[in-house]
């Protein structure tokens, strides 16, 4: 694939999953990523090491030294960091220690200059907060909604939109405000529509069922041997007519009624294990290992005369 982003230099200052996944991301589109960790690492490496292992190889490791940290800023083109707001100034590697040609891109939890400026939180606390997780409750999201796209993917595209425009910038990136924007406001995810549903097959494996347009679901009615349930396909009744698809979706195992919707035109899909999703849509070569903890701190030094 194209290098759009090659010759520039990230800085990464953060911990856990944002801040791994935004460098991850630039790493992919040909930037050069620096971790500058605590001495005692970020904590991934120990609490996930496959995914910390997945997301972070390729980039260079150094072990925080101050004059290494701030030798890393004034080089950078642009510095990740997820500190709480004025913590990084004090460390002396805040934005305005940063050079003014480079963007700068603070992801935090809830911004700048609000009451919650300061608060501590992690995905699950910034996707209750954000009103994202009412349907659900108290079940867990399967996917961090907050830390992926509410905070590294929006941080990535303002880096992108800065270093497009040409000139350096100071971004705030907040997972709550950016997640609470993610929120559904859809009913077919909260009125619990039949036709959109996960349904369980004879083997305890589940299909997919998406078939929203009345074309779609008239089919999937049709190969039910029941085309007479398209028409309560919005019915009031919901539950009864999920009912009734329930009983014919647990008639076949989830490979039989694959072969059946192969080559129809009806949005139904599996519930995929990770490990068969791994095979069909993975990335085809793996991503090897992470840095060992300030692998490249000598290396690092030397190249900036330190």
């Amino acid at each position: 694939m194209q290098r759009p982003l090659a010759g520039t230099l990230v800085v990464d200052f953060t911990r856990y999953l944002p801040g791994a996944f935004a460098g991850a991301e630039l790493l992919r589109l040909g930037a050069r990523v620096v971790r500058v960790e605590r001495p005692e690492g970020d904590p991934m490496r120990t609490t996930a090491p496959e995914w910390h292992d997945a997301l972070n190889a390729g980039k260079e490791s150094v072990v925080w030294e101050d004059d290494l940290a701030r030798g890393l800023l004034a080089q950078a083109d642009v510095v990740l960091e997820s500190f709480r707001p004025g913590v990084a100034a004090a460390l002396g590697v805040g934005p305005d220690d940063a050079p003014e040609r480079a963007v700068y891109c603070s992801i935090t939890g809830f911004g700048t200059g609000g009451p919650h400026e300061r608060r501590a939180g992690h995905d699950l606390n910034y996707a209750g907060w954000a009103g994202v997780l009412e349907p659900t409750a108290p079940s867990l999201p399967p996917v961090q909604a907050a830390d992926l796209a509410a905070g590294a993917l929006a941080a990535v595209t303002e880096i992108l939109a800065a270093l497009m425009a040409g000139r350096g910038g100071r971004i705030v990136v907040s997972m709550t405000h950016n997640v609470h924007r993610l929120a559904s406001r859809a009913p077919v995810l909260t009125k619990g529509y039949a036709c959109y549903r996960m349904y369980e097959t004879a083997d305890g494996r589940y299909l997919t069922v998406a078939a929203l347009e009345p074309k779609f679901f008239t089919r999937v009615c049709e190969l039910l041997g029941r085309p007479d349930l398209a028409e309560r396909q919005y019915d009031p009744d919901q539950e009864s007519l999920a009912s009734d698809l329930a009983t014919f979706f647990g008639r076949r195992s989830l490979e039989e009624w694959m072969d059946v919707f192969e080559r129809e035109d009806a949005c139904v899909g599996p519930v995929a294990t990770f490990a068969e999703a791994e095979i069909e849509f993975g990335d085809a070569s793996p991503p090897g290992r992470a840095a060992a903890l300030g692998e490249h701190t000598a290396a690092l030094r030397r190249e900036l005369g330190l």
